[in-house]
């Protein structure tokens, strides 16, 4: 007996209130999205489940794609059948047969109240006819095999296997943030960890050149493809840096440098996300990680904005930010040998706990405003979007 559908669990949207139509609408529509090269497929969206009927498409490629979409709880393949315990009792026998165990436990729930039997009745009557028609014995425990049946409306599902999904809430629902992304390991994380939570993104990177590489850019596009399995289309807004830069290095002691740096970034990344309709920035920061990831460090820098920072890593170790580097495919990139702005120019002795003062009388000594708005007025965009080859 093959399983026709894919039941979609919801997870976190359960609790949305009045909220949950519309959550459940953004992820169904994420989910035709996220599917739309499976020419075969239909889908089913009810209040408590979405149902992607496979119509002979490959079950493993269509699970993998939607364990990329965020919002989904958990996933199983399932089988339905007409509200009958007769035809229940012979599809659980039948599909429970083609699992390899010695025991089994069955669970039962009846959304349908309308059904005859309660769900310990149904528990019973499936379990008894598979003791009577195998060798399998019960174990409520720690069973080899967990026999799920879910009778509804529309009929009754049965089910032996479910695998997690991404969790988080659909892709759209909780706004759009400007990430601020560099070469590294840790802002691609970020950007997943935001995706996961709804948030979608614009991309916003400091090119320096020549004193960065061209090469950078191209390790930027690789990132972004990669993360364009969680969104399809991601916008990047590169920012000349150069000169910025060059009067910052011109005009602050090298200890400061870092800092200042960074509060003309937050500036830069402010304007653009108010021009981009954007009302967060986001950063990869992880806390102390590097001497501008400081509590000190990051007060100094955000007082150059009222926009709030979102800084998804910022509790993270390294460790922890690798190891999910490496699960979204993102690491081996990252560690590509071409360098950003940030890591070209870092200070030997930063300041890991920067006064404000002293950052408010360097920037005093040249008009940075003229700067920003130059560089402003010179980004460059790059729209990376998904493609087929990508997705498998």
């Amino acid at each position: 007996m093959n399983y026709e559908y894919i039941m979609v669990r919801f997870g976190e949207l359960s609790t949305k209130g009045k909220n949950k139509t519309d959550f459940i609408n953004t992820l169904y529509k994420n989910i035709q999205h996220a599917l739309k090269d499976f020419k075969g497929l239909s889908f089913e969206k009810r209040y408590d489940h979405i149902y992607v009927l496979l119509n002979g498409e490959d079950e493993n490629k269509v699970l993998a794609r939607l364990q990329d979409v965020s919002g989904i709880f958990a996933l199983s393949l399932v089988h339905r059948t007409e509200n009958d315990l007769n035809a229940i009792k012979r599809d659980s026998l039948e599909l429970i047969k083609q699992e390899e165990g010695k025991t089994f436990k069955v669970k039962c729930k009846r959304a349908n109240k309308r059904f005859e039997m309660i769900s310990d009745e149904i528990t019973r009557h499936v379990a008894g006819n598979i003791l009577a028609n195998t060798d399998l014995k019960v174990d409520v425990h720690n069973p080899d095999i967990l026999l799920s049946i879910e009778v509804r409306d529309e009929g009754t599902y049965i089910f032996v296997k479910t695998i997690p999904g991404a969790g988080g809430y659909p892709l759209g629902v909780a706004g759009k943030a400007m990430m601020m992304i560099s070469g590294g390991i840790d802002s691609p994380v970020a950007s997943y960890l935001l995706m996961k939570r709804g948030v979608t993104l614009e991309c916003i990177h400091f090119a320096s050149p020549p004193y960065t590489s061209e090469g950078v850019i191209y390790k930027l596009q690789d990132l972004l493809t990669k993360l364009n399995r969680y969104q399809p289309r991601i916008r990047l807004h590169i920012i000349p840096f150069t000169k910025l830069q060059e009067e910052i290095y011109n005009h602050a002691d090298e200890s400061y440098a870092i800092t200042i740096m960074r509060r003309m970034m937050f500036r830069l990344a402010s304007r653009l996300a108010k021009r981009r309709h954007c009302p967060v920035i986001a950063s990869g920061e992880s806390l102390g990680q590097v001497a501008s990831q400081t509590i000190q460090s990051m007060n100094v820098i955000n007082e150059v904005t009222n926009m709030p920072v979102l800084r998804p890593c910022v509790t993270m170790d390294k460790v922890e930010i690798i190891n999910l580097a490496r699960k979204i495919d993102t690491y081996e990139i990252s560690i590509r040998p071409y360098e950003d702005c940030c890591t070209i120019f870092a200070p030997k002795n930063p300041k890991t706990a920067p006064n404000l003062e002293e950052c408010l009388k360097i920037e005093e000594k040249f008009d940075y405003e003229s700067l920003i708005a130059e560089a402003l007025n010179n980004v460059e965009v790059k729209i990376i979007e998904e493609k087929e080859d990508d997705l498998f």
